[in-house]
C-alpha cells in the first residue's frame, strides 16, 4: 500500500497538489454519499491515512526515506481511527459540516475550522539559507456570551426548513441528492435572533504575534505547518496555522528546485584564448575555468552549490550558463588589427568558401536541365 498511490499523485507533487486530491476522494467516498457502505468507510480511512502523512512535512519526509516503518510509532492511531474522528477532519478541510454529516452526528460549535492557511510571502535569500520571522496573525476565539453560536443567549429553533436533519433531498428527474440545508448551512438549527457581542458569527477576532524559525530550502508552494497557533475551539484548544510560502524572485539568481542557475557574460576574446574568471555563487566566489572555444550558452555545472532539499539535507547544483558577448561598435585601429587577425588565418578564416565550393555551379545545372 503506498499513499501516494491511494491518492493518485506523483512523489515530487506540492501540498496543494496533496490537498486538492484528497478534497476530490474524500467527497466521493464521504459517508454520507455511500451510507452502509462497508468497503466506502475503509477506503475512506485508507484516503484520510495517507492524507495525514503526506500534508505533514515531517512525517512525510520520514516516510519518503523509509516508508512506512518509519511511522510505525504514530501508525496505529491513524488505523484505528473511527467514523466521528475522521468527520473532524472533514470539517477541518472543508471548513464545517459536509452535506449535513457532521450535523447527524452531533451539535457543535462554533462553525468555522480550527486549522488556517496563510499565505507568506518570502526573500529569496530567506528561502534559501532560512531565516527566524516574526508572525503577525489573527485567529478566532467562540463568543461568550453566545456559546459560539452567534445566536443571542445562544438560543437557537430547530430550522424549519429541513425539520431539524441539516440536510435537505433535491430530485431532478429521476435522481435524488442530499445537499447541506441552504437556511441552516447544515447545522438542522437557526437563530432566533444574532448575538449583540459578535454580531451572530459566533466569535471574536484576536491578535497575536511570536517567532518562527524557517528552514533553509523553502520554495514557492511549501507549505509549513505551526502547532497551536490555529482558531481557538470551545474547549480552549487551538488548531494549526499553515503558512504556504511565496518566494521573491532574484535578479542574479534563477532557481529551478534545488539547481541554481547563473548567466556570465564573457568577452569573445576569452572564449577564443580562454580564461580563468571568479563568478558569484551562494556561498561566495567560485573560479570558472573557460576552455579554448567555448561556446555560447554553455553551461559550467557545479554540485553542492545550489540549495538544500528540506526534505532530504542534499544540496543541488549551480548552472553558470555563458553568454558571448560583442563588441558593438570598433575603432579605426580595433578594424585593422582585426583584419589582420583574420588574414593570419589564411582559408580557415573563411570556412563558408571550403563549405559552398562548387554549389553554385551545380545549382546553375539545375535550371538548364529543367
Amino acid at each position: 500500500m503506498d499513499y501516494y498511490e491511494i491518492l493518485g499523485i506523483d512523489r515530487g507533487c506540492s501540498a496543494g497538489e496533496i490537498k486538492k486530491a484528497y478534497r476530490k476522494l474524500a467527497l466521493k467516498y464521504h459517508p454520507d454519499r455511500n451510507p452502509d457502505n462497508k468497503e466506502a468507510e475503509e477506503k475512506i480511512k485508507l484516503i484520510n491515512e495517507a492524507y495525514q502523512v503526506l500534508i505533514d512535512e515531517e512525517k512525510r519526509a520520514i516516510y519518503d526515506r523509509y516508508g512506512k516503518e518509519g511511522l510505525s510509532g504514530q501508525m496505529g492511531g491513524f488505523r484505528n481511527q473511527n467514523m466521528d474522528d475522521i468527520m473532524d477532519i472533514f470539517d477541518s478541510i472543508f471548513g464545517g459540516g459536509f452535506g449535513g454529516g457532521r450535523a447527524k452526528r452531533e451539535r457543535e460549535y462554533p462553525r468555522y475550522s480550527l486549522d488556517v492557511e496563510m499565505d507568506y510571502l518570502l526573500k529569496f535569500n530567506e528561502a534559501v539559507f532560512g531565516v527566524e520571522k516574526d508572525i503577525e496573525i489573527k485567529y478566532k476565539v467562540p463568543c461568550n456570551d453566545c456559546n459560539g453560536t452567534g445566536a443571542e443567549d445562544g438560543k437557537l429553533d430547530i430550522c424549519s426548513y429541513c425539520k431539524g436533519q441539516g440536510q435537505v433531498v433535491m430530485r431532478q428527474g429521476f435522481m435524488s441528492f442530499t445537499q447541506a440545508c441552504p437556511k441552516c448551512s447544515g447545522t438542522g438549527e437557526k437563530a432566533k435572533s444574532g448575538c449583540k457581542s459578535c454580531s451572530g458569527k459566533g466569535y471574536h477576532e484576536e491578535r497575536e504575534s511570536f517567532k518562527i524559525k524557517i528552514p533553509a530550502g523553502i520554495d514557492t508552494g511549501t507549505r509549513l505547518r505551526v502547532q497551536k497557533r490555529g482558531n481557538q475551539g470551545r474547549d480552549g484548544e487551538r488548531g494549526d496555522l499553515y503558512l504556504l510560502f511565496n518566494v521573491e524572485h532574484d535578479e542574479l539568481f534563477i532557481r529551478d528546485g534545488v539547481d541554481i542557475y547563473i548567466e556570465v557574460p564573457v568577452f569573445f576574446t576569452q572564449t577564443i584564448l580562454g580564461d580563468t574568471i571568479k563568478i558569484p555563487s551562494l556561498e561566495g566566489e567560485i573560479d570558472l575555468e573557460l576552455r579554448v572555444g567555448t561556446d555560447d550558452r554553455e553551461q559550467f555545472i557545479f554540485e553542492d552549490k545550489g540549495v538544500i532539499d528540506i526534505r532530504t539535507g542534499v544540496r543541488g547544483r549551480l548552472i553558470a550558463q555563458i553568454k558571448i558577448i560583442y563588441p558593438k561598435k570598433l575603432t579605426d585601429e580595433q578594424r585593422e588589427l582585426l583584419l589582420k587577425l583574420q588574414e593570419s588565418f589564411g582559408l580557415e578564416s573563411k570556412p563558408h568558401k571550403n563549405r559552398f565550393e562548387g554549389v553554385f555551379e551545380r545549382i546553375k545545372s539545375w535550371f538548364k536541365n529543367s
